[in-house]
C-alpha cells in the first residue's frame, strides 16, 4: 500500500507530471482547485450571467456539470442549466440522456434536449449511410457545435460550458499545427471575445488529464455513460490522440507543457486574427461567409446515395 503524500492514507492515484501519491480526498481537492483556478480565469462574474452546461452524459461534461455546480451553484445572481443534444444515434444516445436527467434532478437544473431530427431533419445514423467525402465525426462535429450554440442562446445562456479536457486540448493544438491551420489556433476556446450569436464557450477542464476526469468521477460516485461511440473509430483524432499518449507516457507533463507554450503564443495569435466580422446564413445563424458550415455540409448530403 502505498500512502497518501498529504495524510497517510492509502493512496488511489500517482500523478506522474508532479510524483505525488494522492488518496481520493486529496485527488479531489487537486481537481477542484485548478476548475476553481480555470473559472476564475474564464469568468469575470458580475451578476445576471446566465451559464448553459453541454451534457453528453460522458466522464468529462458529467465532472464539467458536477464541479460546475458545486463551484458556482449557490452563487446569487447566476442562473445554470443543462443542455444536451440528441444526434440519433442509435444504440448510443438514448441511453445516456436519461443519466443527465437524473444528474439535473439530483442538482435542480433545468435539462434541455435538443435533436438533429428535430434541427435538420436528418440523424446521424441516416447521414453515416449515405455517401460522404468526410467522417462521420466531421459531420457530427459541426452540426452539434450547431445545435449546442442555437440552444444555449435561446436559453439565454451567456456562456456555455463544455467538459473538453486537457488531452483533448492538447490534440487539438497539435492537430492545427500539423494541418497549417493557424488561425483555427487563435479560435480555440475559451473564447474571450463576444460575437452576435454566438455564445462563448468555457473550459473548466483543460487542465484536467482525462485518466483524472474519470477518476474522479469514480472516486466521488458520479453516474456517467461509459459507451464509445460507433462512429469514433473514423475520427482523424484518433492518430493524434495516440501520439500525444505516446509522448505522455515517455515524457510526463508534455500535455501540459503543450498547454503552456499555446497560452503564451495565444495572444500574438489573437492580435495577427482579429475575430471576422459575422453575418447571418439563411438559416439564421451568424457566418463569415454567406453560408453556414452545417447549411453546407446538409446541402452537400442533399441526393447523396447510400
Amino acid at each position: 500500500m502505498t500512502p497518501c503524500d498529504k495524510c497517510g492514507r492509502q493512496s488511489v492515484v500517482f500523478i506522474r507530471y508532479s510524483g505525488a501519491h494522492l488518496c481520493a480526498q486529496h485527488f479531489s481537492e487537486f481537481v477542484e482547485r485548478r476548475v476553481k483556478h480555470e473559472i476564475r480565469e474564464q469568468l469575470d462574474l458580475k451578476g445576471g450571467e446566465r451559464l448553459a452546461v453541454a451534457v453528453s452524459g460522458g466522464k468529462d461534461s458529467t465532472v464539467a456539470l458536477e464541479l460546475v455546480h458545486r463551484i458556482l451553484g449557490g452563487r446569487k445572481g447566476l442562473a445554470m442549466c443543462a443542455v444536451t443534444v440528441d444526434e440519433g444515434i442509435a444504440g448510443y444516445r438514448g441511453s445516456s440522456i436519461p443519466i443527465v436527467s437524473r444528474a439535473c434532478s439530483r442538482l435542480g437544473l433545468e435539462h434541455k434536449v435538443v435533436s438533429f431530427k428535430d434541427l435538420y431533419g436528418t440523424t446521424m445514423d441516416e447521414i453515416s449511410k449515405k455517401a460522404r467525402e468526410q467522417s462521420a465525426c466531421s459531420y457530427c462535429g459541426v452540426l452539434r457545435r450547431r445545435a449546442m450554440n442555437s440552444a444555449a442562446r435561446d436559453w439565454g445562456a451567456t456562456h456555455l460550458a463544455t467538459g473538453l479536457n486537457l488531452d483533448d486540448t492538447a490534440q487539438s493544438i497539435l492537430m492545427n499545427f500539423a494541418r497549417g491551420d493557424v488561425e483555427r489556433l487563435a479560435r480555440l476556446g475559451p473564447h474571450r471575445h463576444i460575437q452576435p450569436g454566438l455564445v462563448p464557450r468555457i473550459q473548466p477542464l483543460r487542465t484536467i488529464p482525462e485518466s483524472e476526469s474519470l477518476l474522479y468521477a469514480i472516486v466521488n460516485g458520479l453516474e456517467f455513460h461509459d459507451l464509445e461511440c460507433p462512429y469514433a473509430p473514423e475520427a482523424v483524432r484518433n492518430e493524434f490522440r495516440a501520439v500525444i499518449a505516446r509522448l505522455e507516457d515517455q515524457f510526463p507533463g508534455t500535455r501540459h507543457s503543450m498547454l503552456r507554450s499555446y497560452d503564451e503564443i495565444r495572444p500574438a495569435l489573437e492580435r495577427r486574427f482579429e475575430p471576422a466580422a459575422l453575418g447571418a446564413c439563411q438559416c439564421g445563424e451568424p457566418t463569415a461567409s454567406g453560408r453556414c458550415k452545417a447549411c453546407e455540409l446538409l446541402e452537400s448530403l442533399k441526393g447523396a446515395p447510400r
